[in-house]
């Protein structure tokens, strides 16, 4: 294998990992349960890091990275937080808000190459939404929960933080909505 194909392995690797992190916390409602499901979030969120740092330093860029790599992250966390509303570690509300935000922003990104515009890179605040919401997934099924409630309303926070930077860059596109 070449190691150009590494990053977008680890990816289908994540991709791979959301079915079995799931049948972990629908098999059992143990703290042995969430604890293996926080262990392979937590490895699953790794390889998140990892491939993006891999394609980065090996300046590999292909179209199934520039696809697949975010839909994970986005199937990995939305996944994540419907099933801890249904643990009742989230409320639906909290889970709600960052799912709208995450449709919200991939509909915003598909517009954009749909009007010739450029692609939004993962700017800052949207690096930084991924890293609390991940944390906040694996505190709360390590059942620490002070620290994952903390990390929570921080997630929420950067999730409508970073969702509004994204929506005033991309604001050109809706210039003439309201005329």
């Amino acid at each position: 294998m070449r190691k150009e194909a590494i990053p977008n392995l680890l990816t289908l690797i994540r991709i791979i990992m959301i079915p079995i992190f799931l049948g972990i916390l629908s098999i059992s409602d143990s703290l042995t349960a969430h604890v293996s499901a926080g262990l392979i979030f937590a490895l699953a969120s790794f390889t998140d890091y990892l491939d993006g740092y891999l394609a980065r330093k090996w300046k590999v860029v292909t179209n199934f990275g520039k696809f697949a790599d975010p839909l994970a992250d986005k199937m990995l966390v939305m996944s994540a937080f419907i099933m801890l509303v249904g643990l009742g570690f989230v409320p639906a509300w909290v889970s709600a808000v960052i799912i709208c935000r995450e449709l919200a922003v991939t509909g915003l990104r598909l517009l954009l190459v749909e009007t010739g515009g450029e692609v939004l890179p993962a700017a800052m605040l949207g690096k930084i939404k991924t890293f609390t919401q991940m944390f906040a997934v694996i505190f709360l099924l390590f059942h620490w929960q002070l620290l994952g409630q903390i990390s929570l309303y921080i997630a929420l926070f950067f999730t409508i933080y970073s969702g509004y930077d994204y929506f005033k860059g991309a604001s050109f596109l809706f210039k003439d909505t309201f005329k």
